[in-house]
């Protein structure tokens, strides 16, 4: 069994006509993963409401009150950009909110040993502390790590992204952290142009950066996977595993020019599962619908 944490409220965080990042993603993959031949083993399950757990107590933790006065303001004059490619509308500033709750259940389903999937937008991985920008709004990973943190028993957390582009902002936020280990894996030069640094430097013993060229298929990735990321968080023995599951380094994504294929997620999936049997994955990027909703697929199907 696994949980989907899902609303649709998230599709009424309206990014505009030809935006990349639109409502048809999470109905995409809600589609495919009603009509699998296993989906009496998927348990749909509705986000916390937003004030029965002090949401935005949490998104303080992380974000300047500045950071998170700008979007609600902007929502609430009824939408515009915060920045050349992250608009919002009217209700972008409350469904951030119920993401961020979604991820957070995440967490507790994770915690109750059973495997989560986060299917909200808007994304977060790009979002700083401070600075929401590329499509992101609030860090939720971050926001997730810092959650769990609070939880008994829970000493240590792992953060992977495999999103074709680099979390700048859940790096910026977790790297002083000693309780968080991040590492991304995702092509470069591409936005936003951080994460160049081959592997760990400096002071961040926490953080591992591996970027890769355009061009790479699942061989590049099995090779990182086995020779760097799990013995990364082997090492690091996380008592959480958040996944910033993003689809985007499909060969068929517009935004990138990674090859994955739709089926390469579930060896992913299966790398993921030798560091947790309870992984909690949430949605990111990925922008061509039929290939980010057969990878969610083949995502979830290993973690059965």
């Amino acid at each position: 069994m696994i949980s989907v944490i899902y609303s649709p409220e998230f599709l009424e965080h309206n990014t505009g006509y030809g935006h990349p990042e639109k409502a048809k993603r999470l109905t995409a993959i809600a589609e495919a993963l009603n009509n699998v031949s296993w989906q009496d083993q998927i348990k749909w399950q509705l986000p916390t409401p937003v004030m029965s757990r002090n949401v935005l107590s949490y998104i303080e933790k992380t974000h300047t009150l500045e950071h998170i006065a700008k979007i609600k303001q902007v929502s609430a004059n009824g939408g515009g950009y915060l920045d050349g490619d992250t608009p919002v509308s009217t209700r972008s500033y409350e469904i951030a909110l119920l993401a961020v709750s979604a991820w957070l259940d995440g967490v507790d389903q994770v915690l109750n040993h059973q495997p989560a999937f986060v299917l909200a937008r808007p994304p977060g991985h790009h979002a700083t502390r401070d600075t929401p920008m590329g499509f992101c709004l609030f860090s939720n990973a971050a926001i997730a790590a810092e959650y769990a943190l609070t939880k008994p028993d829970v000493k240590r957390v792992g953060i992977l992204d495999w999103d074709v582009h680099h979390g700048n902002g859940t790096e910026a936020i977790s790297q002083d952290n000693p309780h968080i280990a991040y590492c991304s894996l995702h092509q470069h030069p591409c936005y936003p142009g951080t994460g160049i640094s081959q592997g760990k430097s400096g002071k961040y013993q926490n953080i591992l950066n591996l970027p890769l060229h355009a061009g790479s298929t699942i061989a590049n990735y099995q090779s990182l996977f086995e020779q760097e990321i799990i013995p990364f968080f082997t090492d690091w023995q996380p008592d959480v595993l958040i996944i910033s599951a993003g689809y985007d380094a499909n060969d068929d994504d517009p935004l990138a020019g990674i090859s994955l294929q739709p089926e390469d997620y579930g060896l992913l999936t299966k790398y993921v599962l030798e560091i947790t049997n309870f992984p909690l994955f949430g949605l990111e990027g990925g922008y061509h619908l039929e290939t980010l909703a057969r990878s969610v697929v083949a995502t979830l199907s290993v973690c059965l």
